[in-house]
This record gives C-alpha cells, sequence and structure tokens, in this order.
C-alpha cells in the first residue's frame, strides 16, 4: 500500500482543508509561493508523490487510482470527512481518480496543468526505462524546456533552481513507476460520473496538457468550467502564484454562493 505524506495544514481553524497536489518530477515546493494566498481562506496542506519530497518510495507498481486512495487515507487520518482539492499535472489526474473513487470526501477539485488521459502509453514508458538506466538526471534540461514558459526562469530562479533540484532529488524507480502509472491511466469515459463542482486550469504556454485537455474535463463533468492562465505553461502556481491563488480562490468563493 502506497503511503504519502502531507505537510501540517496552515491556515484560519475552522476552515476548510484544502489538498494540494504535486506535478511529476516536483515536491510540496511546487506550491510554496501560492500556499499563504491559499492559506488566507482555507487550511492547506500538500503532498508529496512516492519517492519525491517527503513520501517514502514506491516497493511495488500503482496506478493513479491508488495515488488517489493513498491521499484519501491521509486525509481521512488527519480526521478529515470533507475536503477540498486542488492538483497539477499527474495531482491533477490523482484529483480526478479521487472525485471519482471518493465522492464523498472531496467538496470540489481545481485541475492544474492535467487531464483525463495525458501522452502516449510509449512515450511515459520510453520515459521510465531511461529514468532506470540513467537516474532523472538525465530529465533536468528536457523538463525545463516542457515545465517554464518563456521567462518564468528568470522571474522565479530560486524556485525553478529548487525544483529542478527535487527532480534530480527524486527516487529514481519512484519516478519510472509514475511514469508507468501515467501510461494506464484514461478516465475520459468517466468524466460524466464526476458530480462535483470542478475547475479546469491551463497555462497559456503549457505544451504538455494544452486547452483542449482542460476544455474536454470541464465539458466531461457535470459541473465544469475552464479558464486559461495567462505566462505561465506547465507549473503554474511556481510561474504565477498569485494568478493561480486568485483564480482557486474565486472558485471556491462561488461555491459558496
Amino acid at each position: 500500500m502506497i503511503r504519502l505524506t502531507l505537510t501540517d495544514p496552515v491556515g484560519p481553524d475552522g476552515a476548510p482543508l484544502l489538498v494540494l497536489g504535486p506535478s511529476l518530477g516536483t515536491s510540496t515546493i511546487l506550491w510554496q509561493n501560492a500556499m499563504p494566498l491559499l492559506a488566507e481562506r482555507c487550511r492547506v496542506t500538500a503532498w508529496d508523490l512516492p519517492g519525491h519530497g517527503a513520501s517514502a518510495p514506491a516497493s511495488e507498481p500503482f496506478g493513479v487510482a491508488d495515488l488517489a486512495d493513498a491521499v484519501a487515507l491521509a486525509v481521512r487520518d488527519l480526521g478529515e470527512t470533507s475536503v477540498l482539492y486542488a492538483g497539477v499535472s499527474l495531482g491533477g489526474a490523482t484529483g480526478l481518480e479521487l472525485a471519482l473513487r471518493h465522492p464523498d470526501l472531496v467538496r470540489a477539485v481545481v485541475i492544474v496543468a492535467s487531464g483525463a488521459q495525458l501522452g502516449e502509453p510509449s512515450a511515459w514508458n520510453d520515459r521510465a526505462t531511461l529514468v532506470r538506466e540513467q537516474s532523472t538526471s538525465a530529465l533536468i534540461v528536457p523538463s525545463a524546456t516542457r515545465w517554464f514558459a518563456p521567462g518564468s526562469i528568470e522571474r522565479e530562479p530560486e524556485l525553478s533552481g529548487r525544483l529542478l533540484h527535487a527532480l534530480r532529488d527524486a527516487d529514481a524507480e519512484s519516478y519510472a513507476r509514475c511514469c508507468e502509472a501515467l501510461a494506464d491511466y484514461d478516465v475520459r469515459a468517466r468524466l460524466g460520473e464526476i458530480r462535483m463542482p470542478l475547475l479546469a486550469l491551463w497555462g497559456e504556454h503549457d505544451a504538455v496538457a494544452p486547452q483542449a485537455k482542460a476544455d474536454e474535463i470541464a465539458a466531461g463533468v457535470a459541473d465544469g468550467r475552464s479558464e486559461m492562465l495567462a505566462g505561465v505553461a506547465h507549473l503554474p502556481p511556481a510561474e504565477g502564484p498569485a494568478a493561480t491563488a486568485a483564480a482557486v480562490r474565486r472558485f471556491l468563493d462561488d461555491l459558496e454562493d
């Protein structure tokens, strides 16, 4: 069974809990600049993928559904029975699985730079093989190109550097198993089962999960909308923390209208 590590919740006592999910190769660092803005409204916690950040390496294969079950278990271990969720890329895919598998737990979801299916299975399996052979260090240059919009690294050099170091430090076998989980991931045919409010955010310069992916999710669920985040690519909370936090907060505020 996968066990994931959550950060200690921060934010106003009694406020709803917002759970933040990571992109593949990153850690809770991804949300560090957006988290204080979100914590003005919610209690906020973030989790790390297996073998990333503070979470233990994976000891067996797993799917995206297993990640969702692990998030649900960690949240329930906090004593929570109703939460909000926002996740990026693989963390967003986990959010869709969470909505499908644990609708009693999740009140609303924000899917950031993600899709109901991502990439080609062969490409994910090839990446898993590369990482097992050469470690995640082989991915630093191509990931920097995919992750960041023009000018993002220059605007946030310290945070960008920490994210690339997190990729380098990720456990290679766990990363490879994340790739294999994404190779098998496809919930497009099940989007109509998701009934809670959903926001799909996409980055203007994101080639990994472009607008079509966000629009597909928003159109497929019962209560969905999509929105562009300008000037960012695949890691909006790091590239545009204020804009990302503002979009999430507007969506959450609308839940109470």
